[in-house]
């Protein structure tokens, strides 16, 4: 049977969600529907619920693994501070508190930030998101420019000689260091209290979680893909209010008991 999900296969809807799992949830397209651009985001007040109720149920083992940066989640989170994962793992704040940062190939690049402004000055539907630790090229205004776009964002790349990684996700492409991805991110999480012993769990939607989804296949954990789209994910929900109804779930098992 054929599938919009990644295909070849119908994905199945995953085992019900359990309270004693470790949560890495992706935020934007996953938890709340994307926008016309990063800053139009809005966090409703009945996510910061669910979230700050899962995060009690599973012992404080939920983190948000997210693109954005660490401290635009601050914002868009208010005062909910859980573990993250921010620019797809180039920063981390863990559960004590502690931020730790990657910060190889700064210098390249802010050199290629300055060799994109005539092409944004040519293009005003082109939008350049310095996070600090990497380099966002969105499109979604001009979505024409798409192959552009990463032709541009793949020669910049090939010129550092391994140094930068080429990230693409949905009408942006981003350029970070090598090496460090989502996977890396829930790795290094995984190995740390209260997720240490735990299964995981990561819920995504873009291509720029499949590194997460692969690494928790790895670990025997439980990968969803939310919403449509080609993955390495074992299991799909077909929304963001499926994946918020999913977590919801379990909020009523009994932690340490399965459900008959």
């Amino acid at each position: 049977m054929s599938s919009p999900f990644d295909g070849n296969f119908v994905k199945p809807t995953p085992p019900a969600a359990r309270p004693e799992w470790a949560y890495f949830l992706d935020v934007d397209g996953t938890l709340i529907d994307l926008a016309a651009s990063p800053d139009a985001v809005k966090v409703d007040a009945r996510l910061l619920a669910l979230l700050r109720k899962l995060q009690v149920a599973c012992g404080g083992a939920l983190a948000l693994v997210s693109g954005r940066q660490l401290s635009n989640l601050e914002t868009l989170l208010g005062d909910f501070r859980p573990p993250s994962a921010g620019q797809h793992g180039l920063e981390r704040r863990t559960a004590n508190g502690a931020v730790r940062a990657h910060r190889e190939g700064l210098a390249a690049q802010r050199e290629i930030a300055r060799r994109l402004r005539p092409v944004l000055e040519r293009h005003p539907g082109l939008l350049l998101e310095d996070k600090g630790l990497c380099l966002a090229l969105h499109y979604r205004r001009a979505p024409r420019l798409a192959s552009y776009v990463h032709r541009l964002m793949r020669e910049f790349v090939a010129e550092s000689v391994g140094t930068l990684s080429l990230q693409s996700g949905k009408c942006v492409a981003e350029i970070k260091p090598a090496g460090v991805d989502k996977g890396t991110a829930i790795a290094e999480f995984m190995a740390e209290a209260p997720f240490r012993g735990r299964r995981p769990v990561f819920l995504g939607d873009d291509r720029t979680d499949e590194d997460g989804f692969r690494a928790v296949n790895r670990m025997g954990g439980v990968a969803v893909k939310v919403g449509r789209g080609r993955t390495a994910a074992g299991y799909h929900l077909r929304n963001v209010g499926a994946a918020r109804a999913w977590l919801a779930g379990a909020l009523s098992v009994p932690s340490g008991r399965e459900r008959p």
